[in-house]
């Protein structure tokens, strides 16, 4: 995954039934900001949501990003997913 990259889709999965829930990616980047971005439900059984990056701005750090999945239930019970760690790259490194 490259700095400025827009064709990148990120998938995460919640592992449980996520059915009717709001869900988030979020990422921590390098420098320690936290942010998020709304994420579609692909496959609600298996907890399985996804977002398409948009813009060059969505990842614009080099270095070693955290992202997890931000599920709220119908109920308005949360539960954070677990974290997966991704290096992004400068062009052409």
């Amino acid at each position: 995954i490259y700095r400025g990259q827009t064709a990148l889709e990120i998938q995460l999965t919640a592992g449980e039934d996520i059915t009717g829930a709001t869900a988030l990616i979020k990422y921590k980047k390098p420098d320690g900001s936290i942010g998020s971005w709304p994420a579609e439900i692909t496959d609600a059984i298996n907890g399985v949501i996804r977002y398409q990056i948009e813009s060059v701005n969505d990842i614009d750090i080099v270095g070693n990003w955290v992202f997890w999945t931000d599920i709220t239930f119908v109920s308005g019970k949360w539960v954070p997913g677990e974290p997966v760690k991704e290096h992004i790259y400068e062009p052409g490194e």
